[in-house]
């Protein structure tokens, strides 16, 4: 399975893209929502992206544009999206989900909340099926 990793802080991506590579994930990385816009069209044709961690808060094109603008394209629908930001406000989260992701993670984290939303999306590459 692919994921992208989407935040302006490198450290934020690093973190995040370790913990999904601990968990068999391959990973992929952009600095904001335009420049995962370009990662998922490139990734069209050497393997699609099955899940993007998005932070809220970023420069160019922002978290929630981003959620909007892949739910707006037919050919990325199946990207399961998850936003992982320090945004906690109820508003913030509403949004969120009704503009189309799936999942709403608030930073800080620990590995065994990002590893549980995970599971609850399914999304757990390295373990057997019950």
């Amino acid at each position: 399975m692919k994921a992208l990793v989407i935040d302006d802080s490198r450290v934020m991506r690093r973190i995040v893209g370790g913990q999904l590579r601990g968990l068999g994930f391959s990973v992929v990385e952009a600095g904001n929502g335009q420049e995962a816009m370009e990662v998922l069209a490139e990734q069209d044709e050497g393997g699609a992206v099955d899940l993007a961690c998005v932070d809220w808060n970023m420069p160019v094109m922002d978290g929630l544009s981003f959620v909007t603008a892949v739910r707006a394209r037919k050919e990325w629908r199946g990207v399961t999206l998850m936003m992982v930001t320090t945004e906690s406000e109820r508003d913030q989260i509403v949004r969120a989900l009704a503009a189309g992701a799936h999942e709403y993670l608030i930073k800080p984290f620990t590995p065994d909340a990002l590893r549980d939303k995970l599971a609850l999306l399914g999304l757990l590459p390295d373990e057997e099926p019950l």
